[in-house]
């Protein structure tokens, strides 16, 4: 296990290995106001004791409608930052590092967690009008919103803002989440873009939110923070997102300050055929991996020590998520 358990240093940050825990929501929130509980201490503080080097908290709204569920955490107010950082020091005190998830599910937001109901929250529920790239509904749920122009360059104020929080909280990095069909995804691909803005239409102009809100979080927060990306790196299908795109606007982000990527796949459309298996996102990470210079993590159906030991040997990838 000689290279799983090297150090890895991305900026000032040094991570004591190669084992990131992966953003996993809980929808916990019990009172639905984004302040987390000894539920998500527990969760993540165990993970820290296990031994990973660096725990991902998990996908946390920037604005109250950027949650995905009315049980989602955010990071938009100071209690929500006071919270954040009960469990950031017991991480802390486990040698692991923390970094948070800053995300905005768009027109997958306002959804009943499994346990509490199906599809959309209507609004006398806790529910709220969801927002995306285009006015085009996610199967099963409400149609969105289209946001103007100037509200989508507002959101690159509250990303900034969010990220500002997460270092009041003490996290040693943020990742934000361009991934699984969530609202900067949806900017990205073709699919639910359909936008004739400058926020629309070619590679540049769909990349544009996120690479603004990566400037704009590197402008608040200094040289010293990692910022990371989680990307999906298709669609899994002809007329979306590609594995080729998504290394150009990582090459992209890398320019205006992004530290590493991690790559998942899919989550902007239903229906598609997912091919599934142990590893099966590896060549997606290595596919990025082979035209950035800055790490890259790849996750999905990573089970076992020696499996992970296997992919870091081949050089391509640094960094497994759990």
């Amino acid at each position: 296990m000689a290279k799983l358990f090297e150090s890895l240093k991305i900026r000032d940050l040094e991570v004591r290995n190669r084992i990131f825990i992966a953003p996993m929501c809980q929808y916990s929130c019990e009172n639905q106001d984004g302040v987390v509980n000894e539920w998500h201490l527990v969760h993540l503080g165990a993970r820290a004791a296990g031994g990973a080097g660096l725990i991902i908290a998990e996908a946390t709204g920037v604005v109250p409608e950027g949650r995905i569920t009315p049980w989602c955490p955010g990071i938009w107010n100071y209690d929500q930052v006071a919270a954040w950082a009960r469990v950031v020091e017991f991480i802390h005190s486990q040698g692991a590092k923390a970094a948070i998830q800053l995300a905005h599910a768009g027109r997958k937001g306002s959804t009943y967690r499994e346990w509490s109901g199906k599809g959309s929250v209507p609004l006398e529920k806790g529910g709220w009008q969801t927002v995306s790239a285009s006015p085009i509904a996610f199967e099963g749920y409400e149609a969105p919103r289209e946001l103007s122009t100037s509200e989508v360059k507002d959101l690159v104020g509250d990303w900034a803002t969010a990220a500002k929080h997460a270092v009041l909280a003490g996290f040693d990095a943020v990742e934000l989440h361009a991934a699984h069909g969530y609202l900067l995804h949806q900017f990205l691909s073709p699919i639910s873009n359909h936008r004739t803005d400058e926020f629309g239409g070619s590679l540049e102009n769909r990349a544009r939110l996120l690479l603004e809100i990566v400037k704009a979080i590197r402008a608040e927060v200094g040289e010293a923070l990692p910022i990371f990306i989680r990307f999906s790196a298709t669609d899994y299908r002809e007329d979306g997102w590609t594995v080729e795109e998504t290394a150009t606007v990582a090459k992209w982000c890398a320019e205006v300050g992004a530290d590493m990527f991690d790559i998942s796949s899919g989550g902007l459309i239903t229906g598609v055929k997912i091919p599934s298996g142990p590893g099966y996102q590896v060549p997606l990470a290595e596919h990025v991996a082979g035209e950035v210079t800055q790490p890259v993590g790849t996750v999905g159906q990573i089970t076992t020590g020696t499996q992970a030991e296997e992919i870091l040997k081949q050089g391509k990838v640094d960094v497994i998520l759990i």
